[in-house]
């Protein structure tokens, strides 16, 4: 992992609002939608109090995401108004608190607010909108825990009802979802067929994890899936690319087996060979985090994530850094997160 340079995990908490303890807030903002090389800037905005019901959260660590970077081009399924902070994942340290609030207290550590935006040196926000973060788990991992794992845990509970000993296929299994499957899954006592595009890169790491079988995505794998199974079929299909992997996913579902498309990473139309639609009754679904986290209700919400930070405590989930930056090296970061070959995922601190 590389660190680009030490930064203070030293907290000073504020008890009051007498005192501003923002006087200067920085945020990585876009007023157009572009690349993000040329649209997004680190800016000063005016620093606010915390009012009444409210609390101001200062960032420790953010996560950059490929949906980040759709949402500054424009993108993605749901744009910000702007001008807009960037950036969707993130944890920080409640630093004050305005009148009436109870539940929260100077030096907690809480969600950063999706909506404001989260690549900024701290926020204002409803106390009541904040999810507590467990202090036993460490930044990075917990910085991660809100938008890949949870992802990871609803395809397997939410479509289909598995047990112990169940197959679940996916591609792009060396992805951040990806791992997060092999590993919950692998915690569940579920089997999984993993399918990427270099096996000999990558499978060493994913059995490490719980994989069971990784195979290369290609023409044969549906071959392949058959002969290592002898019988049996995956009840779940996991499927972030598209294409004609779509197709090889499908075929080699049992009957009643459902396909999940929660990602597209190549951009190309999903394939869906008629024959396995009819005789084997394939059903496929679609699965948007993004519009759960919004239906769900608080309790759904608060079962899944404690779900997630009981795993991370266990050690039986952990999400690999590729490497952290400062904000003020947002475009250097951004760039490793849009490269090629990384393993990981890139991190943000003030």
């Amino acid at each position: 992992m590389l660190v680009l340079r030490h930064v203070s995990r030293k907290f000073r908490p504020m008890l009051s609002c007498d005192h501003d303890p923002a006087p200067q807030t920085r945020a990585l903002r876009y007023h157009a939608t572009g690349k993000f090389e040329e649209v997004l800037r680190l800016e000063t905005i005016p620093s606010v109090k915390p009012g009444e019901g409210e609390v101001l959260a200062r960032l420790e660590t953010a996560v950059v995401h490929p949906s980040d970077l759709g949402q500054i081009a424009g993108t993605y399924g749901r744009l910000r108004t702007l001008p807009a902070v960037a950036g969707r994942e993130g944890v920080g340290r409640v630093v004050a608190v305005g009148a009436g609030v109870s539940a929260l207290k100077p030096g907690d550590r809480v969600r950063m607010p999706e909506d404001e935006g989260v690549w900024r040196d701290a926020v204002v926000a409803r106390a009541d909108a904040l999810l507590p973060v467990p202090a036993d788990i460490p930044d990075d991992q917990a910085a991660m825990a809100f938008i890949n794992p949870p992802t990871a845990w609803l395809l397997l509970r939410k479509f289909v009802a598995l047990n112990p000993g169940d197959w679940v296929i996916q591609n792009a299994a060396n992805s951040a979802v990806g791992e997060c499957v092999i590993q919950l899954a692998h915690a569940a006592g579920l089997r999984t067929i993993n399918l990427v595009r270099s096996p000999e890169k990558h499978e060493a790491r994913l059995k490490n994890l719980g994989a069971d079988i990784v195979l290369p995505d290609d023409k044969e794998a549906v071959k392949a899936v058959a002969a290592h199974l002898a019988g049996a079929s995956p009840r779940l299909a996991l499927n972030s690319v598209g294409g004609m992997s779509v197709a090889t996913l499908i075929r080699t579902l049992g009957r009643d087996g459902v396909l999940v498309t929660f990602g597209g990473m190549t951009g190309d139309p999903i394939r869906f060979p008629t024959r396995e639609f009819i005789f084997s009754n394939i059903t496929c679904r679609g699965f948007w985090m993004d519009r759960w986290a919004r239906s769900a209700s608080r309790e759904e919400r608060d079962d899944v994530f404690g779900q997630i930070f009981e795993n991370l405590r266990r050690g039986t989930l952990r999400m690999e850094v590729d490497s952290i930056w400062p904000l003020e090296k947002y475009a250097e970061a951004l760039a490793r997160a849009a490269a090629y070959g990384r393993n990981g995922k890139v991190l943000l601190r003030p």
